[in-house]
């Protein structure tokens, strides 16, 4: 029987595209709170793709280094486009070999979430009134 890591085991990592204005990372530092808020939160950190730090591989070997064991790749972005389908799984792929001790997992686009979609929805209509 496997047993179910602890939350102390466990983190996430918010993947973003990156860009040279260091304000864009604002929503996602906001993600990053709000996780890190509820009782019994993960480790989370935040890594990009590029122009920001740190990167994906840099992140999960700290979180790895740091013990977790359950990782949870997280893209920030709004929909599944070529960095997500060829970019991200090759850097996944790599980190899952460097740390085998690892269960990495990744999730699709976050804007592909139908919570994500709704919520989205909900605020186009609130900007009528």
């Amino acid at each position: 029987m496997n047993a179910v890591p602890s939350n102390d085991d466990q983190a996430v990592v918010l993947f973003g595209h990156g860009a040279r204005d260091p304000e864009w990372a604002g929503p996602m530092r906001r993600i990053r709170d709000q996780l890190l808020a509820a009782p019994g939160a993960p480790r989370v950190e935040l890594a990009f793709l590029e122009f920001m730090q740190p990167t994906l591989p840099e992140a999960i070997a700290a979180l790895a280094t740091a013990g977790a064991k359950r990782i949870a790749v997280v893209p920030i972005f709004l929909a599944q486009g070529g960095h997500l389908k060829r970019d991200l799984p090759l850097l996944v792929d790599a980190a899952r070999e460097a740390h085998p001790g690892c269960d990495i997992r990744l999730a699709t686009a976050a804007g592909e979430a139908e919570a994500v979609v709704v919520a989205m929805a909900d605020y186009a209509r609130a900007c009528l009134r």
